[in-house]
């Protein structure tokens, strides 16, 4: 078959390759008006029913629908918050076998036969419903001043996270507190004790901590210089110190802490809220693992019953504040969507504008508590940092575990969507490195990678011969926990011409899909190739190029029937059908953005298609471009074994 069969009209061509963004975008407006959809048909069924909704109720429905949570999301929220078993299996063997007879009872002659009672099974529907959801913690700072409509509003949205099992363990802070005023204790518990009012207004039933649960000082053996490394080190809890937490988990109650740490003399004095924080992230960690021990050790008198402990460790740090996400100079100042500490951290403070230090006083400081709490906290945890004008997407991030929008998404897509409102999430992540020497790639964890992501076995003698004469770079993440390599592909009919730029394997272990790392895999190499030239693709990534260079498109295919597509399809410029493949394309962005100046600046010579300045669906350097692609990428060998049947 011809290609130009293949790929079929011109009309058809344009709409593929500049069609991209505008599919996507309806995509995302037809999934909203889904969800609005499916929601008016949930309230209109109870409607007909004559149950009224409570407006509470009807927002937090709206809310879980609104986050869009996909199979993998829905799975990984159920693994943590599903209802556990009633009891383990060694208690229930336990007492089935205890002798549990009891003496025969009195024989009486009754008047009349009594038909036995019929024993009905226990429903597992029936189960799960009176089986409370699992309950575990995250900790929140309230970072004010707030109105009494705010901490309304900020209150409803701690009241649906425990619904959804996550309870929180809240500290205050305020803007407006000076350190050293006569009535700083004072003023620090009258927030604490106002936002319980708040709580419990929306139905919560909360207890303000107003005691000291954090003393000054690091922890009894830990380093005395840490203080110096990091000063949020300066503050710790014992074991003793939790247990006003653990009292007020275990009676149902939200606990609401004023920043109160005592000091070396035993004086209670204010502290920074993001000391308490520390000290805590630390401590309920520790604790929470006392409790599994106790809950586990086989020479307890008493078994703990897993459902009878409050899970102390906190899966999320939420930040709840009148500023906003962390500035960044790649959205014009407009929040980070993703922050990968590990690789990041650094480089988020290096390019913090000055300004931003008057609009956003407290990101940097909110984004080292962040690092230091996520030091301690589950692998998959995650903090976000929102304003209190975003508060449901708390509950999406507590489903999903995700931004509010992927940070991999294109910027054209990105630009309308993303507001000042619009919240940082952030996690610890892994360290990111380019390697653009063939020789230096670990071939064996390479391979364990690929292997692992596609399940397939891999031709490797083949494979990195070929590797090794055209490797371009290769992005690795973290210890090969995700890994992309780019290759430079001739065309043997044109070998004077630019090579291209070909995606050969992108790739991501199971155990870290979803856990940010294919984001964050995808913005390095979107820096390294189609985005080189632009400000915007300098970056902290080992071996990059720091944002200097000249862009490329970029170039890959994937199987017809890959799942994966649909995430190819938002990113991509275009794609074109080859047979049982689809062949994907990034066009280089600095390219695009030198044509639509240079038509700006000569408005006459400029075609306008429906009133929009900008580059045609085919630039004239683009001619023949997709058939040149097509017949290299075609000839590029498969790197794996036949799949057996």
């Amino acid at each position: 078959m011809l290609l130009s069969a293949r790929l079929g009209t011109l009309s058809g061509l344009q709409n593929s390759a500049r069609g991209a963004t505008r599919r996507a975008a309806r995509t995302l407006a037809w999934s909203d008006s889904s969800i609005r959809g499916r929601s008016r048909g949930i309230r209109d069924s109870r409607a007909i029913d004559g149950e009224d909704l409570d407006p509470r109720e009807n927002d937090f429905i709206l809310s879980i629908l609104h986050a869009a949570p996909n199979a993998r999301d829905s799975k990984s929220y159920l693994a943590n918050f599903a209802p556990k078993p009633k009891r383990p299996p060694e208690v229930a063997k336990a007492v089935a076998n205890l002798d549990l007879t009891l003496p025969p009872l009195p024989q009486h002659q009754l008047s009349h036969p009594v038909e036995p009672t019929h024993v009905v099974d226990e429903s597992p529907l029936l189960s799960s419903l009176l089986d409370p959801v699992t309950q575990h913690t995250a900790l929140v700072k309230i970072q004010g001043p707030f109105t009494d409509r705010q901490l309304d509003s900020i209150a409803l949205g701690m009241v649906y996270l425990e619904k959804l099992g996550l309870v929180s363990v809240i500290v205050v802070e305020n803007d407006n507190w000076e350190r050293g005023e006569p009535d700083e204790r004072l003023n620090a518990v009258d927030d604490a004790e106002r936002l319980v009012v708040a709580l419990e207004k929306q139905g919560a039933r909360a207890r303000p901590v107003l005691q000291s649960v954090v003393r000054l000082g690091p922890k009894k053996g830990e380093e005395e210089d840490a203080v110096d490394h990091d000063p949020l080190a300066n503050a710790h809890t014992e074991s003793e110190d939790i247990e006003s937490l653990r009292s007020a988990l275990r009676a149902g109650e939200i606990p609401v802490l004023a920043p109160l740490a005592l000091d070396s003399q035993l004086r209670t004095v204010r502290v920074d809220s993001n000391l308490v924080l520390s000290a805590l992230a630390q401590g309920m960690v520790e604790a929470a693992a006392l409790d599994s021990k106790k809950t586990i050790s086989p020479s307890a008198a008493s078994p703990i019953s897993p459902n009878s402990v409050q899970d102390l460790t906190p899966l999320r740090l939420m930040i709840i504040n009148r500023e906003g996400g962390v500035p960044s100079y790649a959205r014009n100042g407009l929040p980070h969507l993703l922050v990968n500490l590990e690789a990041e951290y650094q480089h988020v403070h290096d390019t913090f504008l000055p300004q931003w230090s008057h609009s956003h006083p407290t990101a940097l400081q909110n984004l080292a508590v962040a690092k230091r709490c996520l030091k301690y906290m589950p692998p998959t945890s995650s903090a976000i940092m929102v304003s209190h004008r975003s508060s449901r997407s708390l509950i999406g991030n507590l489903i999903t575990n995700k931004p509010a929008q992927s940070s991999s998404l294109p910027h054209a897509l990105l630009s309308k969507a993303v507001t000042p409102h619009t919240p940082t999430l952030i996690r610890l992540g892994l360290p990111m490195t380019i390697i653009r020497d063939a020789s230096k790639i670990d071939k064996a964890k390479m391979t364990a990678l690929l292997q692992g992501s596609f399940g397939r076995t891999l031709k490797q003698d083949e494979f990195y011969k070929r590797i090794e004469r055209d490797l371009d770079f290769a992005i690795i993440s973290g210890d090969y926990q995700g890994g992309a390599i780019v290759t430079r592909e001739r065309d043997p009919a044109n070998p004077n011409a630019p090579p291209i730029a070909y995606l050969d394997k992108f790739a991501v272990l199971p155990s870290h899909q979803g856990d940010g790392t294919v984001d964050f895999l995808w913005v390095a190499l979107r820096d390294e190739s189609y985005g080189l030239g632009l400000l915007d693709s300098r970056n902290p990534t080992i071996g990059s190029l720091g944002g200097q260079g000249v862009g490329t498109d970029l170039v890959w295919r994937s199987r017809a029937d890959n799942p994966v597509n649909k995430w190819y399809f938002e990113r991509s410029t275009g794609h074109i059908r080859l047979g049982d493949w689809v062949l994907f394309w990034c066009d280089a962005e600095d390219r695009l953005a030198r044509i639509e100046r240079e038509m700006r600046s000569n408005p006459k010579s400029t075609a306008v298609y429906r009133g929009i300045v900008g580059p045609s669906f085919i630039e004239s350097d683009e001619e023949g471009r997709l058939e040149r692609w097509a017949s290299v990428v075609e000839k590029i060998p498969s790197a794996w074994y036949p799949v057996t049947r």
